[in-house]
């Protein structure tokens, strides 16, 4: 399976689609509590399992669960609530087993639950009686397994409406949700498992939302090829802050240089750039003098990528570096505090954004400029989504479930950040990864995404400890390992 992500509406179009091809939506039903049947009784001995199901498609699926169940040795009972309707009605016929009322005594003596509620489609908290029962099945201290979304969790953002089931294993079909990515439905779901139950792959055409993951962006990598020189590969200039700020620009240079960018400078001013001198080796300093020396750097047309942001400091030229760097055609990230200068003029931003461009804020950086959108939008997706629609920009709003979106809505959920990368630094290596990919070629929305996924990637595999400049060191682990999974050797 690829990694389309698909709204509560577009899985709904799914499995009509799949009607209209001639699949029963009864025969969709029973391949779903099949599927959810395998994975229980391949992981749990037969033991007491409470089934709880309401009354729609998630409960019918719940009742599909029970029945196979008991037919593999299980101790099934079902609690349901209210009268089944259409293909969940079918299946609760099916069961000739044990009921009891939904309530918290439905589950005394359950070695396993079966969450059947309400699935990905709630969109109102719940009513007194389920928060009860949902408290109860959390404080169960039993393995909880729940059938396409924990109850109580909202599908498309990943919210939680009063309260949810806290699943050990969410077992969902045909492709991932929203809030099996976006938090804190995430968390929530534990495990995630994917089961294919019949419904073709055509009804993913047209889709624009993505796990993020090599599979979306890899075939554009830019490995090096064998005839390829430095020059080939793009110089990055990362713009420095003062001098008592310098370790946040030569920290996205490193990550840079070290996501393959062919030359990477960084530019500084006054007493900024004996400081960055001394501490850089491979990364050049060049030297400026005010936003018109800034521009003449990025006049020389070989330097085709530029970070600005990372430890500028907010004072009265910081809006003029960044026109000057805007305007100088680079293909720029934005970070930090090339941001939140233009907190109160943010249209004035958006105006200057002509070539390619990425913006990379946290949730804080991002009201600044966007101020309100988190507030009055659906979820993550469509607030990065509205973001990048009106600056013109890529936006990757950062997070333990960073969304990067593209101005023509295309959009990903990076799900792989370890909760190490919460350290001082982790972002402007991120800029420099991003930077250093666009300067190899590599188009923003794809740079933005692989450079989250390999920041990920990198903190995963160095562990507990980790601070920013760990994360350039590990990168070549992440590299090898993506080149393996990528690149097909020639004689296979």
């Amino acid at each position: 399976m690829s990694g389309e992500i698909l709204s509560n509406e577009e899985m709904r179009r799914a499995d009509t689609m799949a009607v209209e091809a001639g699949i029963p939506s009864f025969t969709l039903m029973k391949n779903a509590g099949r599927a959810v049947a395998d994975v229980i009784a391949s992981r749990y001995q037969p033991c007491r399992v409470a089934v709880l199901c309401g009354p729609g498609n998630n409960g019918g699926d719940g009742f599909v669960v029970a029945r196979l169940l008991s037919e593999q040795g299980f101790d099934v009972l079902v609690a349901c609530g209210g009268a089944p309707k259409g293909d969940a009605a079918e299946a609760a016929a099916q069961w000739r087993g044990a009921r009891a009322p939904l309530s918290p005594a439905a589950i005394d003596g359950a070695g396993l639950i079966v969450d059947a509620l309400f699935g990905a489609g709630l969109s109102r908290p719940l009513e007194a009686g389920y928060r009860a029962l949902i408290e109860a099945v959390n404080h169960a201290n039993v393995p909880i397994v729940a059938i396409d979304m924990p109850s109580g969790v909202d599908g498309d953002s990943g919210q939680v409406r009063g309260i949810a089931v806290e699943a050990d294993i969410t077992i969902t079909f045909f492709r991932l949700k929203p809030a099996h990515l976006l938090m804190p439905g995430r968390d929530l779901c534990g495990e995630p498992l994917l089961a294919d139950i019949g419904i073709p792959e055509i009804a993913c055409a047209g889709i624009r939302l993505f796990e993020n993951s090599p599979a979306l962006w890899g075939e554009c990598y830019p490995w090096p090829q064998p005839d390829a020189h430095k020059y080939a590969r793009g110089h990055c200039l990362v713009v420095s802050g003062a001098a008592h700020a310098t370790g946040a620009a030569r920290l996205a240079a490193r990550g840079a240089l070290r996501v393959g960018a062919g030359l990477v400078s960084v530019a500084a001013q006054g007493e900024a750039v004996p400081i960055n001198a001394a501490h850089l080796t491979a990364i050049m300093v060049k030297p400026f003098d005010g936003a018109e020396g800034l521009a003449s750097l990025l006049s020389d047309r070989r330097l085709n990528a530029a970070i600005i942001g990372p430890g500028l400091g907010v004072n009265s030229n910081i809006g003029a570096l960044v026109e000057s760097v805007l305007a100088g055609g680079a293909a720029t990230v934005l970070d930090a505090d090339a941001l939140t200068w233009f907190q109160k003029d943010p249209p004035s931003l958006f105006g200057m954004i002509k070539h390619p461009t990425v913006m990379t804020p946290h949730e804080g950086e991002f009201e600044r400029i966007f101020p309100g959108l988190l507030a009055s939008t659906v979820s993550k997706v469509e607030a990065a989504r509205a973001a990048a629609d009106r600056s013109g920009a890529v936006v990757l709003l950062k997070g333990n479930d960073t969304v990067i979106a593209a101005p023509d809505g295309r959009a990903a959920i990076n799900a792989n950040a370890p909760a190490t990368l919460a350290t001082a630094g982790t972002g402007d290596v991120l800029a420099g990864f991003i930077g250093g990919l666009m300067a190899q070629g590599m188009p923003p929305f794809e740079a933005a995404c692989a450079g989250a996924w390999l920041h990920g990637d990198a903190a995963g595999r160095f562990g507990p400890g980790l601070i920013a400049e760990d994360l350039p060191e590990i990168l070549p682990e992440s590299l090898s390992s993506l080149r393996e999974r990528l690149v097909t050797p020639r004689n296979t």
